[in-house]
């Protein structure tokens, strides 16, 4: 459980708590009957290039909307394609569900074995930005950002997840063989791991220059990183990405050693699962796979009102069915009986001054949520930097009056953003 340890005025101090003793073993997640892909788009009209219902796909067969785009999924398993839907993501982001029937006995697509005799960005875009970990080709391909520098970090963002330091600790010669093949494959000799203290000792030669970050929330955030591993602050509305900085995870870098290695795309993915009781264990799932049977693997219940969160219980996410699917990126997964959850309030800012102390980047939040609340979020932007928030959660979590800021934050830059697309759609 989380506490708030509070000495007069000053701010709360959080610690990311680290795996002691052995090493835990990841429960195995069976090939469920059926998995199910995000596609990152609405894919619908005459120009869909997707599987229809009833074709049969092999596993790790490119799946992409329209021929010749950049955006497709990798089935993790062969079967049938069972249903192509519509799918509503966070904050009702369009998306397109990809269901699979599977079957045990497994059919190879070659494609990806061609391709990786020889590592090469062109392969590593084109079929591995998928796998587990989630790698961040895509900046590499963009003219308009020129990339200096790989940061690859072991530290998970969230409190209570475990994943990435698991990696850290269980595959260090898949990280070391995957950071040669990140330099060879994008030119860049600069590459640091930020790993928290403790977790990573008796490393040697790994071909990076390894930098310790602090064990206090939010320090395993991309902001923080780069403020205390590269002495660089990002600018309001900008990213790592805009400063030349790509951030991978240890366990993409993992994944990319392997699949060059086995001329073979990975599907299993670590995740630290989180019970209601606090207790928390690591899983291994094929991506796809469905909440429900992760729930069912780990033994534990859900009943009416219970909330089910993709991430941790500072940034997570709560989903609206046990069918919704583990993604690339997903670390962790948390229920929370609903009896501890905490309630959450329309009651007015007091003016506590908690939030200011508590924000690791200075915003003056109390001014600022007042502006959410109203839907006025371009004033917001202006007046309070608003896109100098970090979305730590930190802010919702020590609030007295219990607003849920964190979510009007987001909420406001996913709108704002929304606004933006569409004046340069209409322009």
């Amino acid at each position: 459980m989380l506490k708030k340890l509070f000495g007069g005025l000053a701010a709360p101090r959080i610690e990311y708590i680290p795996i002691e003793g052995r090493l835990p073993v990841p429960v195995n997640i069976a090939l469920p009957p059926k998995v199910t892909l995000i596609l990152d788009m609405a894919a619908d009209g005459k120009d869909t290039m997707l599987p229809k219902v009833g074709d049969a796909v092999k596993t790790g067969q490119k799946l992409t909307p329209v021929e010749g785009g950049q955006l497709y999924v990798i089935s993790p398993a062969t079967g049938a394609v069972s249903a192509v839907a519509p799918f509503r993501g966070e904050m009702g982001q369009s998306g397109t569900a990809i269901s699979i029937d599977t079957v045990q006995k497994e059919d190879r697509d070659d494609s990806f074995a061609a391709a990786a005799r020889e590592p090469a960005l062109g392969s590593a875009a084109g079929f591995l930005a998928g796998v587990p970990g989630n790698p961040p080709f895509k900046v590499f391909g963009n003219p308009e950002k020129t990339m200096h520098t790989i940061i690859i970090t072991g530290a998970d963002r969230d409190l209570l997840v475990a994943t990435q330091q698991f990696i850290v600790q269980s595959r260090i010669d898949a990280i070391t063989k995957g950071i040669a093949v990140l330099k060879k494959i994008t030119g860049i000799e600069n590459v640091i791991m930020a790993v928290p203290l403790n977790v990573m000792g008796g490393y040697g030669s790994i071909g990076a220059e390894v930098k310790f970050v602090d064990t206090v929330y939010p320090s395993a955030l991309p902001h923080m990183i780069l403020k205390d591993v590269l002495e660089k602050v990002i600018p309001a509305g900008k990213s790592a990405e805009d400063l030349g900085v790509s951030i991978f995870n240890v366990e993409a870098v993992a994944s990319i050693s392997q699949a060059y290695a086995d001329a073979k795309i990975p599907f299993q993915k670590i995740l630290t699962v989180i019970k209601k009781d606090g207790s928390k264990g690591l899983v291994s799932a094929r991506i796809g796979t469905p909440v429900k049977e992760i729930l069912k693997a780990v033994g534990e219940t859900v009943a009416d009102r219970d909330r089910v969160i993709l991430g941790g219980p500072m940034t997570g996410i709560s989903i609206y069915t046990l069918d919704y699917p583990v993604r690339p990126d997903t670390d962790a997964l948390m229920i929370q009986d609903k009896a501890s959850i905490p309630f959450v309030s329309d009651y007015p800012c007091i003016n506590c001054g908690q939030c200011l102390r508590v924000c690791p980047v200075n915003i003056p939040i109390n001014m600022l949520v007042r502006f959410l609340e109203a839907g006025q979020y371009q004033q917001a932007a202006d007046l309070y930097d608003l896109y100098s928030c970090i979305e730590c959660g930190l802010c919702s979590y020590v609030c007295v009056s219990r607003i849920p800021i964190f979510q009007y934050i987001r909420l406001a830059k996913y709108e704002l953003g929304r606004f933006e697309s569409a004046e340069v759609t209409n322009a």
